[in-house]
């Protein structure tokens, strides 16, 4: 099974550790092959960034889907493109964003996600309503740190999300975290070892549940809402 991993931004650095962290997290049998957007933004924070990375992201969506991927992972914990991916894939195409909050409500009652910016928190309270699983989010938290700040691992980006994570449980009652940037996934298992509560990341969830997907035969619609897009003349 070959599953395609795409960051949507245009950091080589975050490529590299999001290949890094797809690697890991391939169930057997799974080869990971991940790109990275050849222009566009080098991070996504908030509906500008998103806005701009999609149509270098589609491209590699395309490619992808050209040389035979089962299935795709959207590496962007804000699940940029994913509609407009889903129509262009016939591949299911998972978001990690929608992957790790579907993930958390199977392992506790109630989570909360702990992200970059605070600007990328209109973008998921949006899609946590959509996905239907805002009555399972006990908080939405902004550590306030840069996503290319928490990718080289700054003290300060560390420290501000161990703060939030732990604020989340003691004062928002989560029984679990879902780290809400892709640049996270390193600290999964060192932060659920210190608050003693899951710790979810996208890009693990995704490849699970992409893996999953593609395993069952499935096949992402091409009726109604993901229904191809309609060739017109470009001008």
């Amino acid at each position: 099974m070959r599953i395609h991993v795409v960051n949507p931004n245009a950091s080589e650095s975050m490529t590299a550790g999001i290949a890094a962290a797809a690697e890991a997290a391939a169930p057997p049998g799974v080869t990971v092959t991940t790109t990275g957007a050849a222009g566009g933004p080098l991070s996504i924070e908030g509906p500008v960034d998103g806005a701009l990375a999609v149509p270098w992201m589609l491209r590699r969506i395309e490619e992808a889907e050209a040389t035979g991927a089962d299935a795709h992972v959207i590496a962007c914990f804000d699940d940029t493109g994913l509609d407009a991916a889903r129509c262009i894939a016939r591949a299911p195409v998972v978001g990690i964003g929608e992957a790790a909050a579907h993930c958390a409500t199977l392992v506790a009652d109630r989570f909360a996600i702990v992200t970059s910016v605070p600007e990328a928190l209109p973008v998921l309270r949006g899609n946590l309503s959509r996905y239907g699983l805002m009555g399972r989010c006990a908080g939405l938290r902004a550590a306030g740190a840069p996503v290319l700040d928490i990718d080289a691992g700054t003290p300060e980006a560390l420290a501000a999300i161990r703060r939030e994570t732990r604020a989340a449980i003691e004062l928002d009652g989560a029984d679990a975290i879902v780290l809400g940037c892709a640049g996270m996934a390193a600290l999964a298992a060192a932060l659920a070892d210190e608050f003693d509560c899951p710790v979810i990341e996208g890009i693990s969830a995704g490849l699970a549940l992409s893996a999953a997907l593609a395993g069952a035969g499935l096949r992402t619609s091409k009726r109604g809402g993901y229904a191809m897009p309609r060739k017109k003349a470009a001008t």
